[in-house]
């Protein structure tokens, strides 16, 4: 019976990864707890999970790292003098 019981488990477990889903635990405070439920079921709804990303991602990602070109988009330039004069140095004979 257990092994029947165990390999039911891991095959939901493995189901469920298959599908993307994570298992997650966190620790808050009491008062906290309805709201992060609520948002878990409203991540989980079809209906309003692209809506929740939306605010989740706008308020509390983290800034992106990695591709300098973005970064660089993303700059603000606006006071930044990019003009290069026309003076190449010395003359050279080669």
């Amino acid at each position: 019976m257990q092994d029947t019981r165990k390999a039911a488990i891991t095959a939901y477990h493995e189901r469920r990864k298959r599908q993307g889903v994570v298992r997650l635990e966190m620790q808050v405070r009491r008062e906290d707890a309805p709201l992060l439920r609520n948002v878990a079921s409203a991540l989980s709804d079809p209906a309003r999970a692209a809506e929740v990303r939306a605010l989740a991602r706008a308020r509390f990602a983290s800034p992106k790292s990695g591709n300098p070109k973005e970064l660089l988009a993303d700059a603000p330039l606006d006071e930044i003098d990019l003009d290069r004069s026309d003076d190449l140095g010395r003359e050279l004979e080669l």
